[in-house]
């Protein structure tokens, strides 16, 4: 992808862009740049735009903050979940040993990894904020394997764009571009708060995307599929949350 100065932005107008000139102007810039978001068309979509790309172009390299062990939440809100489906009780009945998340699409080695496999990466751990855009949120220390490390176990080709992240809630899926895929605090987690991570908050396997609002954090991952392009799942808006009128970028 294209860098461009902080000064250039600003002298481009993207930074500062208001009204519909403005975001005429703004989305010919994010285009230029392969800034576009899958969710770009419609009413919202040179909004969209606007935000993605600016954040895009202004904050890649950001960190989210991370806390002192002090302030993490006495009592963390688990957002309750739909049903669980049949399948996920056999898997939890044998104690997630033989739960798999495959790792396909444009990698050089598609894998199928245990959770085993998993934890035998390397890993970390932070404790990060999860922020809920009804107005929620908790802090806790979560412990996982980098995305990239996985990404990395099944060889990503070069030419992939986003990774598209599957729950086995069959209608719950998501994705996210390579900045994020790549990024040091996105994790594939399997522990919370020095324990195994508890199934109502995700377990055995959460997505974990601190610099993105709670819904693309999805819980009970089971495969990843990396691509160049979006529009060939689901509706072509990126996932299900612009599906049911949310942002497909939930930058914070």
């Amino acid at each position: 992808m294209s860098q461009i100065s902080r000064r250039k932005l600003i002298t481009t107008g993207l930074a500062a862009a208001a009204g519909v000139s403005g975001l005429v102007a703004a989305e010919r810039i994010a285009r230029r740049y392969g800034l576009i978001p899958p969710d770009s068309s419609g009413f919202y979509g040179p909004g969209e735009t606007l935000t993605y790309a600016a954040q895009r172009l202004i904050t890649t390299h950001s960190l989210a903050r991370e806390f002192p062990r002090s302030m993490i939440s006495k009592a963390p809100f688990a957002n309750e979940v739909d049903k669980v489906s049949d399948e996920f009780k056999r898997h939890q009945a044998a104690n997630f040993s033989d739960w798999r998340l495959a790792i396909d699409g444009m990698v050089a080695n598609p894998v199928s990894l245990s959770v085993s496999d998993i934890k035998s990466l390397p890993y970390r751990s932070q404790i990060t904020e999860v922020v809920c855009e009804e107005g929620w949120s908790y802090i806790a220390e979560w412990i996982g394997t980098p995305l990239h490390e996985v990404l990395h176990a099944a060889e990503i080709l070069p030419q992939a764009r986003y990774v598209v992240y599957y729950s086995i809630q069959s209608d719950w899926w998501e994705s996210i571009d390579m900045a994020d895929a790549l990024h040091p605090q996105t994790f594939i987690t399997w522990g919370m708060n020095d324990g195994d991570l508890p199934v109502s908050f995700g377990g055995p396997l959460r997505m974990r995307i601190p610099r993105q609002l709670g819904y693309k954090s999805v819980k009970y991952i089971v495969r990843l599929t990396a691509t160049d392009s979006l529009k060939r799942f689901g509706k072509g808006l990126g996932s299900a949350s612009p599906e049911g009128g949310y942002a497909w970028y939930a930058g914070i």
